[in-house]
């Protein structure tokens, strides 16, 4: 099992910057903003050979009217809960204030080894303010500077001596699953319904997920992680510099995905906006499963999933080998199947099909049905082979590979899907000289 770490603390001492310095990325989105860290964030540290996962918790605020600062305080005790060591921040150039007397009190309660990283100490006389924090009564102070990177050597050698040894397990082994969608059509809802845990803020404004979130799940013996994303929003409506941060987010969640969950809202149907993200999933060859949320919200008729379905496929065509599931994360309504065809799809996208079997099936088709001619050029295809890449490419072998139009390669992934299952795998078809 991997160790967890926790980055806790007030809004604004750098956790999201000790963050991006500790994941060595930009995954934490930083801005002047105080309260910006919404929602508990994931990453993954390596520090000599020791693999671990680090979360950013949002800013620890208590009495307070922001809907959120509430619930950001409900995440910072579900990080506390669930990490093995918390790296509790201050800020030396504030020294020590009310929040965080309250915070350390709460954290020496914890029975947790904690680490006082005392933020901000960039030259030799701030060095000297440290020493009121030993105040807090946390044991040894672990001066940084997030900013430049100085101490946090120090500190990772702290954390790293306190994990039990255990198998580690790289985050690339195991099957990425993101929930991408529109703003507020119930990603985070489909998480909680599924974990049975609050991990993350689900609140009725707009936009509340601005990170992407990966929560590691088991289920049906299979380990692999659900990645919840910010809502992506059409480019007009990304006024702030956040919300930029939160689509690049969403584009990144796809490229490091192997499946997609596209959620679309069934009281407004399939828009251009949906379209839109399933094309970015189709461009980056992932497998994808269609989630139509809000099902309860709809009255129905008889058929009324096949003419919801039915309306889907022509929008998304040429690429309708999708599996379509209506569900509502808040009654659970077959919420239970979302993660059965997910992991469907998963197999059929790492799915090897042997040579000989692609080539006997495959070149009795060619025979039946040729490429038309070309200028009185017959094309011959003599020989397939699928491609060793992450998603299912083939190569078909052939005299004039130029002169093979769009229209037969269509043919040929039909009769490939038809043949062996492919369903919600975009496929790849290359002509090659043979």
């Amino acid at each position: 099992m991997s160790n967890i770490v926790a980055i806790v603390g007030r809004p604004n001492v750098g956790k999201s910057t000790l963050f991006n310095r500790l994941t060595e990325s930009k995954d934490a989105i930083v801005d002047e903003i105080s309260g910006v860290t919404r929602d508990r964030h994931y990453g993954k540290v390596d520090w000599n050979g020791k693999e671990f996962s680090i979360i950013d918790t949002g800013g620890y605020v208590v009495n307070s009217d922001d809907v959120f600062e509430e619930e950001i305080r409900k995440q910072v005790t579900l990080a506390i809960e669930e990490s093995d060591v918390i790296l509790l921040m201050v800020d030396v150039l504030n020294g020590i204030t009310d929040l965080d007397e309250a915070i350390a009190k709460i954290l020496r309660k914890s029975n947790k080894k904690i680490c006082l990283v005392v933020n901000k100490v960039d030259n030799i006389m701030r060095l000297y303010d440290i020493n009121e924090f030993y105040k807090l009564g946390l044991g040894e102070l672990f001066a940084v500077s997030s900013m430049n990177g100085s101490g946090t050597g120090e500190l990772l050698d702290e954390v790293v001596n306190n994990f039990e040894k255990t198998g580690q397990e790289k985050i690339d082994d195991i099957p990425k699953l993101a929930i991408i969608g529109r703003p507020n059509v119930g990603k985070s809802s489909l998480i909680n319904t599924l974990i049975g845990k609050e991990r993350n803020i689900v609140t009725p404004i707009s936009g509340t997920t601005r990170d992407s979130n990966y929560t590691r799940y088991n289920k049906y013996n299979q380990n692999f992680y659900l990645i919840d994303t910010a809502g992506l929003r059409k480019k007009g409506k990304v006024h702030e510099a956040l919300e930029f941060y939160s689509v690049l987010r969403s584009i990144r969640a796809i490229e490091n995905a192997d499946v997609c969950l596209l959620m679309i809202d069934a009281t407004r149907g399939i828009e251009s906006q949906d379209l839109s993200i399933l094309n970015l999933i189709i461009k980056n060859r992932k497998g994808v499963v269609i989630l139509v949320n809000k099902w309860d919200l709809v009255e129905k008729e008889t058929g009324s999933t096949k003419i919801f379905t039915r309306a889907i496929k022509e929008k998304v065509a040429p690429f309708q080998d999708i599996p379509v599931l209506f569900i509502s994360a808040i009654t659970k309504q077959r919420v239970h199947k979302v993660l059965e065809i997910s992991m469907d799809v998963y197999k059929n996208r790492s799915q090897k099909i042997q040579t000989s079997k692609l080539n006997s099936v495959m070149l009795e088709i060619v025979i039946a049905n040729p490429p038309p001619s070309v200028k009185g050029r017959y094309i011959k295809i003599k020989f397939v082979v699928q491609l060793p890449t992450l998603a299912p490419s083939f190569a078909f072998f052939c005299n004039y590979p130029q002169y093979v139009k769009d229209p037969y390669k269509r043919y040929l992934e039909n009769r490939l899907r038809e043949n062996f299952n492919f369903s919600g795998v975009p496929i790849q078809i290359f002509m090659r000289k043979k």
